[in-house]
């Protein structure tokens, strides 16, 4: 596909990567929201959040055709051979499974050894944070129903990834055994249909830097740069478990799967920082599929396990998850012995599952296991004041967990390119 080529149209001009571009508009965004706060500067409040509007709406308007026609492509282009998407769907569930177990455990080993709700209070909480949350009832067998559409539209319009993904792939099998020229014509106009909205990509991207901007500004002006003082050891406990995650889990795995990083990270960075700054996975997706195209991984494989991770393979929510939970339990005085903690992880593991789509998802899942385990919904309201800083670091390390699975893939697929190339192509 020719949609290799779909350059930020900023950085000819300016000289400048898109990296650097979203880097520096980061810092220009902390200092917006520094210089402007909230409480004193509403219109320019507004200002931010228009602005991060239109930018996480535009990126809204690729998810849907960009989904669709790469994995109609990516299936159905293998002709009848099946086979191959079976196995890649195994070995994927395998893979997630296993990382987000050990995320889980990374989590729950932090929050029980640094403690940081020890000394909090609930006294400034109230218990309406935590009941909005709770309101949203989220079941096993609820995510299982939630992965089947009712209609292809009404998905569409909802941005839901994982019942597009179902769609799509029945779509592709339905494909894959028409034969002759409607099979072709169907074919031609999804890889039509792919290099444009690859080339929209682009042209999206070249408002990237303001809408990083803005995000950034919105959650300091809000909170203001001390948001950290009073709950810094949870941020903390926080990132330095994602750090040893990605150090002691992430890392091993790409050595194991003989992943060069030095031109997996060059081709990631762009959209972890987007996914960073922005707290939206959705931002990052079409950047990131089109990077990992541009690695040299195949189209099918990027379109299965790429979107499919966003709902199965939240490394980063489920370590937070982790540490919240047990996080709640602190601050409310209540000991929670191992076995207790080990089953609500296992709780967490399972309801966790297909829930990307869902608002604020980590909060629903979090308040969801507090009131199963009649720990306090009112930690949901101490954790809101700086949930949004922890959103950012969980959401990157999604994106991250996510680009390397599908690296991964390739690799046991025994597809991965024999020498991938170190610099983002332009």
């Amino acid at each position: 596909m020719s949609a290799h080529a779909a350059p930020a149209p900023q950085a000819p001009r300016s000289g400048i990567s898109p990296t650097t571009q979203i880097f520096l508009a980061m810092i220009v965004g902390i200092a917006i929201g520094y210089f402007f706060p909230a409480a004193a500067y509403p219109k320019v409040l507004t200002a931010l959040k228009a602005t991060s509007s239109v930018f996480l709406r535009l990126i809204k308007t690729l998810i849907v055709p960009l989904l669709f026609s790469t994995l109609v492509i990516g299936i159905a282009g293998h002709g009848d051979d099946m086979k191959k998407v079976g196995r890649l769907a195994l070995r994927s569930i395998i893979y997630f499974e296993v990382v987000t177990t050990l995320a889980l455990v990374i989590g729950l080993v932090a929050v029980n050894l640094l403690q940081p709700g020890v000394g909090l209070t609930l006294a400034d909480a109230t218990a309406t944070a935590g009941a909005e949350f709770s309101q949203t009832k989220v079941t096993f067998t609820g995510v299982i129903e939630h992965m089947f559409p009712a209609s292809f539209f009404d998905a569409a319009a909802k941005n839901e990834v994982l019942q597009i993904v179902v769609f799509s792939i029945l779509f592709a099998v339905g494909v894959a055994r028409v034969q002759g020229k409607p099979k072709q014509v169907m074919l031609d106009f999804c890889d039509s249909l792919a290099q444009v909205m690859f080339k929209f990509t682009g042209l999206v991207m070249a408002f990237a830097p303001y809408g990083v901007a803005a995000a950034i500004g919105i959650t300091v002006s809000q909170s203001g740069l001390g948001v950290l003082t009073r709950l810094f050891l949870l941020v903390l406990t926080l990132y330095l478990a994602l750090i040893v995650f990605v150090l002691c889990v992430l890392l091993p795995v790409a050595l194991v799967a003989k992943i060069p990083l030095r031109g997996f990270w060059r081709h990631v960075q762009q959209p972890w920082l987007l996914a960073f700054s922005t707290a939206s996975s959705e931002a990052a997706l079409p950047l990131a599929m089109e990077n990992l195209e541009k690695f040299g991984i195949p189209k099918r494989i990027i379109a299965f396990v790429l979107p499919t991770g966003y709902s199965f393979n939240l490394d980063g929510s489920t370590l937070y998850l982790a540490v919240a939970s047990v996080f709640a339990a602190q601050i409310a005085g209540i000991e929670m012995p191992v076995s207790q903690q080990l089953l609500m992880m296992l709780t967490l593991m399972l309801t966790s599952k297909g829930v990307a789509a869902v608002p604020r998802a980590s909060l629903v899942i979090l308040s969801g296991a507090l009131a199963m385990f009649q720990l306090p919904l009112e930690a949901i309201a101490v954790i809101l004041g700086v949930d949004a800083i922890m959103d950012m670091a969980r959401t990157s390390v999604n994106l991250l967990g996510n680009c390397l699975a599908t690296a991964v893939m390739a690799r046991w697929e025994g597809e991965f390119p024999e020498h991938p190339p170190e610099h983002v192509a332009a």
